[in-house]
């Protein structure tokens, strides 16, 4: 089995829900679709109030070179425009569309599948654009955009990412099991893109082993490696992804491109395969409904739009002792302060915890122990950059590796002083990001 070089923990599995197939929600009385679901600018509404939409038909428009289309996930009518709350945290542009329960598709859409050989590689690319497909496993990057690198950058390796190394969260792996035919197709429809030899891998981690199994019975033919992943985390972060599979280093201030590599997400795979084969728009995902506090865990296929609430209630009712519900996984995912927060293109899953820490837990001193250190899959000093931040010495931060850092929480899992780390890193970016926007200003 194969990992990256430096650091690493091994937070408790969790995953409630690896042998839970996958069920369709049915469809919601209402959704709410926001207009930024990806990075990069939100799309413009091209739809107004009382307007009849079809399933799949386009509402958000792309708005520049980093943005993503935004389409309806079912046929109805327009009920609002408005500021909507979003999973992210923030208030986000949000399209309401009241379903007329006919489901129907726009024409053209969802047509049998093509022979996607035949189509260029412009016009592959329009397709994945035209489609709203972003990265899924939670950057939600545009897949166009990530698949366009610059002419001078040669790529040499696609990696198609099914680590899946957060805790709960097994959505990925019911993908892999359940449609590795589409999966391995996206894959295949990526590779085509570029030219000369590619070497092509998928990673898995070694816990999912029905799933390392299925696909190599679908890749192996297609002469595209399944590589058996420890499992650790942040296995599935895309620099140490990179590291464990080629063994080349993704530097401070490089990007994969930069050492001739590509990262996709298994969802991302499948959405492609739709995209291109079947003209269907990124319009629902499967996510993972867990947490201890939740009756029935489950992995479930819903419509993007469809409140956290409506998840609920399908999912049975969180019991009384939840004080958390988190959007995305335990390491790296954001509690959520609404329950009228709807499901997104990066929505991986939603967690039910009881945290007895929660509003309870001070920081204390730094005791100069060193673990934060020594996890760090990046190799910085974690307790450092949190010491700087909390002065506000921006200026001197920036030399510690401030951009170098991904947000992924292991540092402050091991802290013994229960240091926020990651919040203070945080913290620092904003601000430094801030100064340098007033001074562009």
């Amino acid at each position: 089995m194969k990992t990256f070089r430096t650091g690493g923990i091994h937070p408790p599995e969790s995953k409630l829900t690896g042998n839970s197939p996958i069920e369709v929600m049915p469809l919601p009385s209402e959704l709410a679709i926001p207009l930024s679901q990806h990075l990069g600018k939100p799309a413009k509404p091209v739809v107004k109030m009382n307007d009849e939409v079809k399933k799949g038909q386009l509402i958000g428009e792309a708005d520049g070179f980093i943005s993503a289309n935004v389409h309806a996930s079912t046929s109805g009518k327009i009920k609002a425009i408005k500021p909507h709350p979003h999973p992210g945290g923030q208030y986000a542009m949000t399209v309401f569309i009241t379903p007329d329960g006919k489901d129907e598709w726009a024409e053209g859409l969802e047509c049998a599948p093509a022979d996607w050989k035949r189509l260029s590689k412009q016009e592959i690319l329009r397709k994945i654009k035209d489609a709203g497909v972003v990265g899924m496993g939670g950057a939600g990057f545009p897949t166009n955009v990530k698949l366009s690198p610059p002419p001078d950058k040669k790529i040499d390796t696609l990696i198609l990412n099914g680590a899946e190394c957060e805790p709960f969260l097994t959505a990925d792996h019911r993908l892999m099991v359940e449609s590795p035919e589409d999966i391995v197709t996206g894959l295949e429809i990526m590779a085509s893109l570029f030219d000369g030899p590619l070497k092509i891998a998928i990673g898995i981690e070694s816990n999912k082993q029905d799933a390392i199994e299925t696909l190599q019975r679908y890749a192996l033919p297609k002469q595209i490696e399944v590589v058996s992943l420890k499992t650790k985390y942040p296995q599935g972060a895309e620099k140490q992804l990179i590291n464990a599979i080629t063994g080349r280093v993704v530097g401070e201030g490089e990007l994969p491109f930069d050492k001739g590599c590509i990262v996709q997400n298994i969802g991302t795979a499948a959405a492609v395969c739709d995209a291109v084969c079947r003209n269907r728009p990124l319009i629902e995902r499967v996510l993972t409904v867990s947490g201890m506090e939740i009756s029935r865990k489950k992995n479930i296929s819903a419509r993007i739009g469809t409140s956290f609430s409506d998840i609920i209630a399908f999912c049975g009712d969180m019991s009384e002792k939840t004080n958390q519900i988190i959007s995305g996984g335990p390491m790296m995912g954001k509690a959520v302060f609404s329950l009228d927060v709807p499901v997104v293109k990066t929505t991986s899953g939603i967690l039910f915890i009881n945290n007895p820490a929660l509003g309870k837990s001070m920081e204390r001193t730094c005791i100069r122990c060193g673990r934060c250190v020594e996890v760090c899959p990046q190799g910085l000093a974690p307790w450092l950059l949190a010491n700087v931040a909390q002065l506000r010495h921006f200026d001197e931060i920036q030399t510690l590796g401030l951009a170098n850092c991904t947000e992924c929480g292991s540092c402050t899992y091991v802290c013994p002083s229960g240091r926020e780390l990651v919040h203070w890193i945080k913290y620092a970016k904003a601000l430094v990001a801030n100064r340098q926007k007033r001074k562009s200003a």
